[in-house]
């Protein structure tokens, strides 16, 4: 069950990392950007056939980091009750960039399970490295490529950008301990169904490079991405299947206030 638990938050972390784009810079105050403060987007995260968990991405309003103005995004990730009784997960992830999407500033990850944990990742742009903290432990800087984003920043700096099919896309990442370009191949697009809505969509399937966790224990391990082809390009559906069994996360519900 502990291996179920780390799959579960290294699939929303890998939907994170891996949906990247290239380099252009965005104005977020454009009307054809789908960032929107008050956005709520539901996920049901299935493991086999059971109801695994519940994880929620929110754009919370904007802030302001030693003066600069920033985008702050929230991804929150619960057990179902089934689960919950076995081993209780209770995650929280905060994350900000600058207001013109060009780079991440600051990453905080907080864990309630059997054990807490708490880490944040500070980027230091004036001297282009990241540093990463666990409890308050630091550790070393590491050197950052230019326009880097964190786990959970560059989810939304992908829905920025417009698809294609046959596309290979790339864009730095950095967890705080490294700074990669990752890659992902935009395959086909496909029309599917999730929590009976039919929706057209693009198939994005990442590379998973040189991450760990699970994925450590089978380097066959794939992940697949539906993103949908209009504006708002809203992952409804993601599915892998490693070493602990398959994954589907599917989207259930849209807020907007």
């Amino acid at each position: 069950m502990r291996s179920m638990q780390r799959h579960l938050i290294w699939t929303i972390f890998v939907v994170s990392l891996l949906l990247l784009m290239g380099e252009a810079s965005i104005a977020i105050a454009s009307e054809n950007t789908p960032l929107r403060p008050g956005e709520k987007l539901q996920y049901k995260v299935y493991w086999a056939m059971i109801e695994a968990a519940d994880v929620t991405l929110e754009i919370l309003p904007m802030e302001k980091l030693s003066g600069t103005p920033a985008l702050h995004f929230a991804m929150t990730a619960a057990t179902s009750p089934l689960v919950e009784n076995i081993y209780p997960v209770h995650d929280r992830i905060d994350s900000y960039a600058d207001a013109a999407m060009n780079h991440a500033l600051q990453y905080k990850e907080k864990k309630q399970t059997r054990k807490i944990k708490d880490v944040e990742i500070a980027f230091d742009w004036q001297k282009q490295t990241v540093i990463y903290s666990k409890k308050g432990k630091k550790k070393a800087p590491v050197t950052l490529m230019p326009g880097a984003f964190d786990p959970l920043s560059i989810f939304y700096f992908f829905r920025t950008h417009e698809l294609k099919e046959n596309m290979e896309i790339s864009r730095p990442v950095s967890d705080g301990k490294v700074c990669v370009i990752g890659k992902a191949h935009v395959r086909s697009r496909q029309k599917v169904q999730v929590a009976g809505r039919e929706y057209d969509t693009y198939l994005v399937e990442p590379e998973l490079g040189k991450l760990g966790g699970v994925f450590e224990k089978n380097p066959n391990a794939k992940l697949q991405i539906w993103v949908t082809t209009d504006k708002q390009r809203l992952p409804v559906m993601i599915k892998s299947e490693v070493a602990v069994g398959s994954f589907t996360a599917e989207l259930v519900g849209i807020e907007y206030r």
